[in-house]
């Protein structure tokens, strides 16, 4: 009876790990998201690593988690590690590619709890109403990849993840955008009391002038002496 149990296990098992080795070996996902900012927003918070905490999905499961940051500041050559608890693990990015406002392509390679190497883009295109940011994820999945797959929807549990990054960095750059606008509105209008003074000062001349005499404070010329 015991040999009969341990051969129809041993059976299961040999089923199993055929299925599991006939399993698609190649995986795409990812999702897409419009963002109400022009394109070069939205890419200013892909392209910086340092910037991720604004809108990372994983940047706050663990607050104590080590990151560190190493190559270029921004763009192509840019590293970013981390490692922390079971939820956020260890791992390492660099970007490999950087098209300015067009695309971002990322070297995505775990380390913790287990070892792969993934490509990650993001891809900006304008739109009516903003800009349409897709977020993908691709590799190739070993034996034991496969066999999690099998269990667990890995788009799902993934792409829940990019949804919710996706929506942060709606919110992110929304915040950036009215900075950004806020910053330009102060610009002009200084340029525009700059201008005012300026004309004002040069009407007083003017005026001064047309008088025989010349404008209090005007620059160059000698003031009478009382």
């Amino acid at each position: 009876m015991l040999k009969k149990i341990l051969g129809g296990l041993a059976a299961a098992i040999l089923v199993l790990v055929a299925v599991i080795a006939t399993r698609p070996a190649d995986f795409k996902l990812q999702r897409t998201a419009i963002l109400p900012v022009t394109p070069d927003v939205a890419f200013a918070l892909v392209n910086d690593f340092h910037r991720w905490n604004e809108w990372s999905p994983w940047d706050k499961l663990d607050p104590n988690q080590k990151t560190t940051h190493s190559g270029a500041e921004s763009g192509t050559g840019a590293v970013y590690a981390w490692a922390g608890n079971d939820d956020v693990g260890e791992g390492r990015m660099t970007i490999e590619e950087s098209k300015v406002n067009e695309l971002v392509r990322i070297k995505l390679e775990f380390i913790k709890p287990f070892e792969s190497t993934n490509t990650t883009t993001f891809a900006f295109k304008p739109v009516e109403g903003g800009t349409e940011v897709t977020w993908a994820m691709s590799g190739t999945n070993n034996f034991m990849s496969k066999a999690f797959d099998l269990f667990m929807d890995m788009d799902a549990m993934v792409g829940k993840d990019f949804e919710k990054g996706l929506a942060s960095m709606k919110v992110a750059a929304e915040a950036e955008a009215k900075k950004r606008a806020e910053a330009e509105a102060a610009r002009v209008a200084a340029e525009k009391a700059a201008a005012e003074k300026a004309a004002a000062e040069a009407a007083a001349a003017a005026a001064a002038a047309a008088e025989g005499q010349p404008a209090e404070g005007t620059p160059g010329v000698a003031q009478p002496t009382p």
